[in-house]
């Protein structure tokens, strides 16, 4: 579960980082890319346990 909130965490940081940038053409990149660790950070604290892993 820390893994999770760590990604959610540094997502939120390069969020802010890309909206500081907005006016530039890198923001928007820089943006989005944080806003999708979000994402991936919040859905992957709605996994089960167990469930992590290439082999499974």
């Amino acid at each position: 579960m820390s893994v999770s909130w760590i990604v959610t965490l540094l997502g939120v940081i390069v969020s802010l980082l890309g909206y500081f940038l907005i006016p530039n053409n890198w923001g928007y990149g820089i943006l989005g890319f944080g806003l999708a660790h979000i994402l991936l950070g919040v859905l992957e604290m709605f996994r089960g346990p167990g469930k992590s892993g290439a082999g499974n």
